[in-house]
């Protein structure tokens, strides 16, 4: 059994910047990396990519990703798992092995699946009602269009065993993707876990996943303290943290030598905290973990020492997020400059909604803000008096219309070019003309583990 495993962050979401993850790889003595790429509003983008085109549906950045790190993780035999396959994780296999075999390079890959749930949210009898407001899935069953359940780490576990260099999955649970490599590389039980201490080494675990899977920011990226932020280091060559784990689930946190960023008790904390409802009973496939006695030691040197996690066994359900099509929306955005900037927007404003009435354009919102007002904390930034609104050099507008007709969201940016001679004076233009989009809802609900299956399938090499 191993002693001790070093684990390093891959991306955060869909789209971010993996040079970090090289010097981790070079220079972090790593023998993991898990990466992250999915959130349910990846989810959704995803969707859209499959509509367009059905052998997409997967986080096209793992492509060049795995083309950069490929050959530096073969030379120092890192593996590598992420759930960039969102929707389709053999159509991302493929493309991954594809890419690499044109190279010469020829990894074992797994993909694991599984995950999607959408004809069991569609039975006609099926009941999954809404997680927040109770709302049963009828109102929405006709337009769900992706139902993904959140696997655990077993079936990461299952194909590590069997010698995959990279695991490509679906809606893996995040900070799972973590807990696979440690329970894999350390010999911990997890589907058979029965004592408190197993359960307190996968909580470990698990936190150590928590503050792993969102890139920089468990490492000074984003961080929040206000006169402090300016003290973190290089962020431009921000480097992503590092965990090595020993076998009893101590945990050190740190990053590659010669890397930006900041590791120390105030970084990993806030991370620690970060989208987390309840720190007893933080909910995941594979252990329910609570925070209420980790204890954080600073030691230094961008290394912090975490223990004291704690785990009971998990539920009998999944969460699931399911996408519904929930109507369009267009935007647009323009402003107004010196004098009378404020009185200008609000008579432009309600000539659009003039418009919108008069030519019975139906919409279930308008939404209004104003960038550099209160588009950052809205209700929290009350508005100045009118006469200093008025006195400003310029003043924006942004309009956002939802409306469950496409020709209305499509019509929405021709109701603004001719008020650029026939409205108030000095626009400063107009942003977002042509910018309407379906939308999707996202639908969390429940799901009995029990009938959710992972499948594992070693993709065979390309020649």
């Amino acid at each position: 059994m191993t002693q001790a495993i070093r684990i390093g962050s891959g991306l955060g979401f869909y789209g971010d910047n993996w040079d970090p993850v090289v010097a981790s790889i070079e220079r972090g003595q790593v023998q993991y990396i898990a990466s992250d790429h999915l959130a349910e509003l990846t989810l959704a983008i995803l969707q859209k990519d499959r509509q367009r085109d059905p052998s997409l549906g997967y986080a096209r950045d793992v492509v060049p990703m795995l083309m950069r790190l490929w050959p530096l993780m073969q030379a120092r035999g890192v593996r590598f798992v992420c759930n960039a396959g969102g929707l389709n994780p053999m159509g991302a296999a493929r493309a991954v092995r594809s890419a690499l075999a044109g190279q010469g390079w020829h990894p074992r890959i797994a993909v694991i699946s599984g995950d999607d749930v959408l004809p069991l949210l569609q039975a006609p009898d099926a009941r999954f009602d809404h997680l927040m407001n109770g709302t049963d899935v009828t109102s929405v069953r006709e337009r769900l269009v992706f139902g993904n359940a959140y696997l655990g780490a077993q079936p990461i576990v299952a194909a590590l065993g069997l010698g995959a260099d990279i695991v490509i999955t679906g809606r893996v649970a995040d900070a799972a993707l973590f807990l696979g490599p440690l329970v894999h590389g350390l010999g911990w039980k997890l589907g058979d876990a029965t004592t408190p201490e197993d359960f307190d080494r996968l909580a470990q675990g698990l936190t150590v996943g928590h503050l792993l899977e969102c890139s920089g920011q468990g490492s000074g990226g984003n961080f929040g303290s206000q006169g402090h932020w300016q003290d973190i280091p290089d962020l431009a060559h921000i480097g992503y943290p590092i965990a090595e784990v020993l076998a009893d689930g101590t945990a050190f946190i740190t990053k590659a030598p010669g890397t930006g960023g900041l590791v120390n008790f105030d970084t990993v904390r806030q991370q620690l905290l970060y989208e987390v409802h309840n720190p007893h009973a933080y909910f995941s496939p594979d252990v329910v973990l609570d925070m209420g006695q980790i204890e954080l030691r600073d030691e230094g040197m961008h290394r912090v020492r975490v223990t004291g996690a704690r785990g009971r066994a998990p539920t009998h359900e999944l969460k699931v997020v399911a996408g519904f099509r929930d109507g369009f929306k267009a935007e647009v955005s323009w402003g107004f400059s010196w004098p009378d900037a404020w009185d200008k927007v609000q008579a432009a404003e309600a000539m659009i909604r003039t418009q919108l009435q008069e030519r019975q354009m139906p919409f279930d919102e308008l939404f209004v803000e104003y960038p550099g007002l209160n588009s950052a904390h809205g209700p929290l930034a009350p508005l100045p008096p009118v006469t200093e609104l008025n006195e400003r050099a310029e003043i924006w507008v942004r309009m956002v219309l939802r409306t469950p007709s496409k020709a209305v969201a499509d019509g929405f940016g021709r109701l603004f070019p001719w008020m650029a001679l026939s409205g108030p004076a000095f626009t400063c233009g107009f942003q977002g003309l042509n910018s309407s989009s379906e939308l999707l809802g996202i639908w969390p609900t429940l799901i009995p583990r029990h009938r959710v299956s992972a499948r594992i399938e070693m993709l065979e090499a390309s020649t």
